[in-house]
């Protein structure tokens, strides 16, 4: 029950704090979410490493158009929570993470169609001329209204599915707890995949390539080729902006004559 409690209230927190309270801050990406919820139920490490898986799924994963995408936040809240009381394995856990937030998500856009039936009553407040009354109420409204639906059965499944889940997946046979361990591993290629799929140019293909080569073939870790990749950036962006700065400059003393001139006539 602990447990569950700790889990719904850091999904309370960054799901008011983040967008509500601080605007979009990426406080409730799973990166961030998951090592500080891992940290309070007591096991920071494995909240580090389904942070960082979680976030290679759902990097990639947005809302364009009228698409509804899985929520990341309370997918992450779920998985961490599951692995921490049953003392699964890292797979398990993302690998129930992506159908928790698609079915968040699908709840999420309901509550949202039936609190937008209070659009006219936010229009007369607003028209009211009640500035005060009117902050006063989005507050409540935000912080306690919209996510009490969310919150509750975040709680409920915690507290009351994660055992019976547990049985369910320890009931099934060996072959098929392989396949969702492997399944838990592709959606991470598939994160980055969707990811890549989006920022792909040939500018960047070189640089796809380059980090395949010292993965595989000189089998350089994450974090060194994370920091090469960084200092390469860095790089590139000074040069760029020092390019821009000289584009500039030439541009300003191309038109500084022609203005000396009017000012003459």
């Amino acid at each position: 029950m602990s447990v569950a409690l700790i889990g719904t209230l850091t999904y309370w927190f960054f799901y008011v704090m983040d967008p509500y309270i601080l605007s979009w801050q990426c406080l409730n990406r799973p990166i961030v979410v998951a090592p500080i919820l891992g940290l309070l139920l007591g096991d920071f490490h494995t909240g580090i490493i389904m942070g960082a898986s979680l976030e290679s799924i759902f990097m990639g994963i947005s809302a364009i158009g009228g698409s509804v995408p899985a929520d990341a936040l309370s997918a992450s809240i779920v998985a961490v929570c599951y692995t921490v009381l049953t003392g699964s394995d890292v797979e398990t856990g993302l690998a129930i993470a992506l159908p928790i937030g698609t079915v968040m998500a699908s709840l999420s856009s309901i509550f949202l169609s039936v609190s937008s039936a209070l659009a006219p009553y936010w229009e007369r407040l607003a028209v009211s001329g009640k500035p005060g009354s009117f902050l006063a109420q989005n507050l409540v409204f935000s912080g306690l209204i919209y996510p009490l639906p969310n919150v509750i059965i975040i709680f409920l499944g915690i507290a009351y599915g994660v055992t019976g889940l547990n049985q369910a997946l320890n009931a099934l046979p060996a072959f098929f707890m392989t396949g969702l361990t492997a399944a838990s591993s592709m959606m991470v290629a598939v994160g980055f995949a969707i990811l890549i799929s989006m920022i792909w140019s040939k500018e960047v293909a070189s640089f796809f390539f380059v980090g395949y080569i010292m993965a595989k073939i000189l089998k350089m870790d994450s974090l060194s080729i994370a920091i090469i990749g960084a200092a390469i950036a860095i790089t590139m962006f000074f040069y760029e902006k020092q390019l821009i700065d000289m584009k500039n400059m030439r541009v300003a003393a191309e038109q500084k004559p022609s203005e000396e001139e009017e000012d003459f006539f």
